[in-house]
């Protein structure tokens, strides 16, 4: 399993003093970064102009909790491949703060494209290595 822990900071926060709904996706995008690194992956050259692109194409989030300055999170990921060009990466976002609460779950939908031509391009060995774990 991989798994991001982080202090939420209040730059992460609104005015009501949560989590900003749009900020789970930039904790979310965190650790999908630092799994990948962990798994030895080199990002720049990875997502270089003339490699690949993972864009993400759907992405949903479920509030549960709300999250707290303050609060320190733990990010579990699960990545799934969906097919040869895509793949899915499913996070539960839990409570260190509190033990055995989830806070939040969000999903991201990534399609490998080629970086030159826009093109849908088959998975890298190097994701198809970190996605079946």
């Amino acid at each position: 399993m991989n798994s991001y822990q982080r202090t939420i900071h209040l730059a992460d926060t609104d005015a009501a003093g949560v989590v900003y709904f749009a900020n789970i996706f930039v904790l979310c995008h965190e650790a999908y970064e630092e799994a990948l690194a962990r798994s030895g992956m080199n990002l720049k050259v990875l997502v270089s102009p003339s490699g690949i692109a993972l864009p993400i194409v759907h992405s949903s989030a479920d509030f549960l909790r709300p999250l707290f300055c303050g609060d320190r999170l733990e990010v579990q990921l699960t990545p799934k491949q969906l097919g040869e060009t895509e793949f899915e990466i499913t996070y539960q976002v839990l409570s260190l703060t509190t033990p055995q609460i989830t806070l939040a779950r969000v999903i991201t939908r990534h399609v490998c494209i080629n970086a030159a031509n826009r093109q849908r391009s088959p998975l890298p060995e190097e994701i198809l290595r970190w996605v079946s774990g």
